[in-house]
């Protein structure tokens, strides 16, 4: 099942299964990671911690704009409050981005004073932790994509991806430290962040064409002008605008009827084509303007 089949109450529970997921696991990392780094005083092991702070609170972004997103419409927002999810995305590139120049400039610093971590094996067993419990995250966070496309769990879901890549390099760092290669560390650091900047781009322009109203893919347009016009007594079916904001789409179309038709012929052929249209795509909300031809 995809998300052009999933009811209201269907997306809003998969919202937040993965936003209530998310904050918890990006907690309990940190709570981890603190007490071992107090431990340890690994440099590395701090940087993955303010990664992971920085982590909770685009989280924290993302649990409060999915709430307030999946609000119904009301008198002063008569469109819905979706768009704050492509807010929360943009609010989410931008911590992302602090992330990659945390993670570069730890990476410069490395490279111009490389020194030995302490307690390697106990910051591998830590990063070993925080890689399974971000794995299952993204299990859930990919299931819930999948179904609802949210660009703010997407972009939710590059942190953690963005962390799998930086808690393996702290493995591998911390091992090659171990065994006196200290510049390691650093080398992977600024791939990552290299990784993790390209990302926040690519979320960043996804939640910026969103909040522009760019149109919705050409195969969605395209499959609602053929079922509009596979209605006996359409005649053709034209100006149709399309976009989308949060979870809810919005079309408008003008559909072309015999001019002989009365009113109520007119009316009804016009509910016809919507509730075809929103049968298919029940997150679509459909207005129809009829044209005399």
């Amino acid at each position: 099942m995809n998300n052009r089949h999933l009811t209201t109450e269907q997306r809003a529970r998969l919202l937040k299964l993965a936003t209530y997921a998310s904050v918890s696991v990006a907690l309990l990392l940190i709570l981890l990671k603190t007490s071992v780094w107090l431990m340890s005083g690994s440099v590395s092991l701090l940087a993955s911690l303010i990664d992971s702070l920085m982590d909770a609170g685009a989280s924290l972004i993302n649990l409060f704009a999915v709430r307030y997103a999946l609000k119904p419409a009301d008198h002063d927002h008569r469109f819905g409050h979706g768009k704050a999810e492509a807010l929360a995305a943009l609010a989410q590139a931008a911590f992302i981005t602090g992330s990659a120049v945390l993670v570069m400039l730890q990476g410069i610093d490395r490279l111009l004073n490389p020194r030995g971590l302490e307690a390697a094996w106990l910051g591998v067993a830590v990063m070993l932790f925080s890689i399974a419990a971000t794995m299952g995250l993204l299990l859930i966070q990919r299931h819930v994509i999948r179904r609802t496309g949210s660009t703010a769990i997407k972009a939710d879901a590059l942190h953690y991806r963005s962390d799998l890549l930086l808690n393996a390099s702290i493995i591998v760092a911390l091992l090659l430290a171990h065994y006196g290669i200290a510049r390691a560390d650093a080398l992977f650091g600024l791939v990552i962040a290299l990784y993790i900047g390209y990302g926040a781009l690519r979320i960043g322009w996804d939640a910026i064409q969103i909040l522009m109203d760019h149109e919705l893919p050409d195969s969605v347009r395209n499959e609602a002008l053929a079922l509009a016009r596979a209605i006996p007594g359409v005649v053709d079916v034209h100006d149709l605008r399309t976009r989308q904001s949060g979870q809810q789409w919005f079309m408008q179309m003008h559909v072309e009827l015999p001019s002989n038709l009365s009113l109520a012929q007119a009316h009804e052929l016009g509910e016809q084509v919507r509730l075809t249209i929103t049968k298919r795509f029940p997150q679509a909300e459909v207005l129809v303007h009829k044209d005399p031809v």
